[in-house]
């Protein structure tokens, strides 16, 4: 039922700034504000998870904030190549040094499916699992700034990893490509009819359903707080890089549509901005269009090597369907920033400042300090752990995209993503000789000419993993202090609403057999108690965590050093992804893959980082200090003063066949404020309500008024005064005759 007099302003007036309970009691007081790099203004802390608790698994149903997949990633096409990992949430957990960590192995999925175009079961295999954790549709934000502390994964000198931590738009599931066809990367907000077709929610729909905004364009967008780019550049800079960049490097990064489509930047150099002409007046070369008013600092280039993607007409087999009317550019705008080997030993900070929609504008930052050389000159030194300034690294103002395509920074209520990667497209070789069979199986020694040197006896060592020491984002309770729109907590707000959207196209959001058979929505609900236990202790009792460090502690899915084979010796069109290894345009003469010693150096010249020492094991790193107390030796204390117990082991209802002990004989019961199977999670959620509940609410006000309920005495009440008042007529009628 439609209520036309229910508008924007009216829904919005029924949660004005949104407040969450989001924030984690670990966070320390002097962290939960912040001044903001870009207006100088300060910043509250809305959301915060420290990862100081052990053990905590995410797994669907698990944790209030987080949701680690089991599937495979679709992100590939009919040419082939892509994605050779399994996401596997058993990949992903805090461990006692209170770290997230997204590990990354070698071991087989193997799983049988339909092939649609064959019409025949078909079986596939992966050989590398690794992880994904993701906050869709349970905690987004709109607006403001988020840090990162993270240890990069692998060898800095070894590519073939591709870690990120990055933003999408809530309307699209990363992973799941039918849900982001025809949306990501839009952030279009005008009526354009030939540009109608391509995006799938246009500013030209009169009338949009499922509780979105009529003449509104929405899309998917995307924002790369980091995608690291891992490899050895053999001492040479990277081609068309200002500064000059060697590997490894970081890709900061905003993909947003419509793109460019003509006179386009050629990948491998820079955009070309003037016209040159020959001594008898001919242009030798031509301007090409790209973004103006972009900013870049420090140890910072502009990324010549990724400008973006065509998304064209698909073919069969493919995950989803796009039409040749449908087809559209998509731009890569951003910068690559220099890295060195603390990046993968130590925590480092990263920092998106956003601020949404007209006017705004994205800023990366990250550590530095000041440095003097010899000759007096003062430099900000990157990248070895020491940085307590912030270093500005790229700027992307709202005007430089809506003068280019009339596109806008992002203002779609965005989530969390952090994973790694494992593609054939991303670091791996690019000059493969015609006889290796590129193949990607590291125990297969006929493979290995499709790796790069180095990568197999590194992922054997089963240490590789992604650690994120914390993640914080503050917004501003002033709107008038920062430039955009202003800032939202929420999946669902009123002026971006995609609850009831995500509802009505769920099939979209959701796994397919073989991988579940019995899901009814994209999410489960979040399991509070019920997991096995034998004392207190596994349930998040007692309080303070103290936990024994056990140096030989490994995880899961690592093997001895005693079982690892040295096997590095010698011996499409609409792809969503090119190859995306810088080193394809460097001359063969000044690059070629030579076979590395395992214990391996970044020559002190390739990387301007100060002191480089060689990086001989990929053991756990130098914990964080933040909120650290350390006890006596061999132990460590994560510690928060106000930390409650979170649950206690009970004797389980249910005690299995004829009342005989079993495993589950006792389960886990949560402590109010806390959840998961182990009730090792803070019960976390937003405070206000989003769209669709406000609609909710407004339905129901209305259709009482409209369809009030009447009982047989309100009927016969209202005859008795009907019929007074009509006695009362005629009697008046009747005295004013005889008058």
């Amino acid at each position: 039922m439609k209520h036309p007099t229910i508008t924007l302003s009216l829904l919005s007036s029924m949660a004005i700034m949104a407040t969450s309970s989001w924030i984690d009691e670990d966070t320390p007081q002097s962290l939960r504000t912040t001044q903001s790099l870009v207006d100088g203004s300060t910043y509250h802390l809305v959301m915060s998870d420290e990862f100081n608790v052990p053990d905590r698994t995410f797994t669907d149903g698990h944790d209030p904030t987080w949701t680690a997949l089991d599937k495979s990633d679709d992100d590939y096409s009919a040419s082939g190549g892509g994605s050779l990992h399994f996401y596997n949430s058993s990949m992903v957990t805090t461990t006692p040094d209170g770290m997230l960590t997204i590990q990354s192995i070698l071991e087989d999925t193997t799983w049988t499916h339909l092939d649609i175009v064959k019409k025949e079961q078909v079986t596939k295999t992966t050989h590398f699992k690794s992880g994904m954790i993701q906050s869709w549709n349970k905690f987004c934000f709109t607006g403001g700034i988020i840090e990162v502390d993270v240890i990069l994964p692998g060898e800095p000198d070894i590519g073939g990893l591709w870690p990120a931590m990055w933003l999408l738009g809530n309307l699209g599931r990363a992973t799941y490509e039918a849900s982001t066809n025809n949306l990501w990367p839009w952030s279009y907000d005008t009526c354009d009819r030939k540009k109608q077709d391509s995006q799938s929610i246009s500013a030209c729909n009169k009338a949009n359903h499922f509780g979105l905004n009529k003449e509104q364009g929405r899309g998917a967008t995307e924002i790369d707080i980091l995608e690291l780019m891992g490899g050895d550049s053999g001492g040479k800079v990277l081609p068309a890089t200002e500064p000059p960049i060697m590997l490894p490097y970081a890709d900061l990064t905003l993909q947003v549509a419509p793109g460019i489509p003509d006179n386009r930047p050629q990948s491998g150099s820079q955009p070309i901005r003037s016209v040159d002409h020959s001594h008898s007046g001919y242009a030798t070369s031509v301007a090409q269009n790209w973004y103006d008013n972009l900013t870049v600092a420090g140890n910072t280039s502009l990324n010549p090597f990724f400008y973006g993607t065509y998304l064209g007409e698909t073919k069969k087999g493919e995950p989803v369907t796009r039409s040749k009317k449908q087809a559209f550019q998509a731009d890569a705008v951003g910068a690559m920033k220099q890295l060195g080997p603390e990046h993968f030993k130590t925590p480092h900070t990263f920092r998106l400042e956003w601020q949404p929609g007209r006017g705004g504008s994205l800023d990366w930052f990250s550590k530095s300090y000041k440095k003097v050389d010899e000759n007096g000159t003062v430099f900000h030194m990157e990248g070895d752990g020491k940085g307590q300034d912030w270093e500005h690294s790229l700027h992307i103002p709202d005007f430089a995209l809506d003068e280019a395509m009339g596109s806008k920074i992002p203002e779609e209520p965005s989530y969390v993503i952090f994973n790694t990667a494992i593609s054939s497209t991303w670091g791996f070789p690019y000059n493969v000789p015609d006889w290796c069979p590129k193949c990607y199986d590291c125990y297969n020694p006929k493979c290995q000419c499709s790796f790069n040197p180095g990568f197999c006896s590194m992922m054997k060592t089963g240490k590789v993993a992604l650690k994120i020491d914390s993640v914080r984002v503050y917004q501003s309770r002033d709107d008038d202090a920062h430039p955009g729109s202003p800032h939202t907590v929420g999946c669902d707000p009123v002026e971006f609403p995609t609850r009831e959207y995500i509802k009505g196209f769920e099939y979209k959001y959701m796994r397919n057999p073989p991988f579940v058979y019995d899901d009814k929505h994209p999410l489960r609900d979040v399991k509070t108690g019920g997991g096995t236990c034998k004392v207190d202790s596994d349930c998040g009792g007692g309080g303070i965590e103290t936990e024994d460090v056990d140096e030989d502690w490994e995880m899961p899915g690592t093997k001895t050093m005693e079982e690892v084979l040295d096997l590095d010796a010698k011996g499409g069109e609409s792809s969503i992804r090119e190859n995306q290894n810088p080193l394809a345009y460097l001359k063969d003469d000044d690059y070629k893959i030579q076979p590395q010693p395992k214990d391996r150096r970044l020559a002190d010249h390739n990387l301007d980082q100060g002191h480089v020492e060689t990086v001989k094991t990929l053991d756990k790193p130098p914990v964080s200090t933040e909120a650290v107390v350390k006890a006596k030796k061999g132990e460590k204390v994560v510690f928060s003063p106000n930390r409650k117990p979170k649950g206690q082991c009970v004797e389980a209802t249910n005690v299995g066949l004829f009342g005989m002990k079993t495993e589950s004989r006792y389960q886990c019961k949560c402590n109010e404020g806390f959840t998961g199977p182990h009730c090792l999670s803070v019960d976390k959620h937003d405070e206000k309500p989003g769209a669709a509940a406000l609609k909710k609410k407004i339905d129901f006000l209305l259709e009482h008024r409209a369809n009030p309920y009447l009982t047989k005495f309100h009927i016969i009440l209202g005859g008795i005064f009907a019929g007074v008042f009509l006695a009362f007529l005629v009697v008046d009628n009747l005295t004013k005759r005889r008058k």
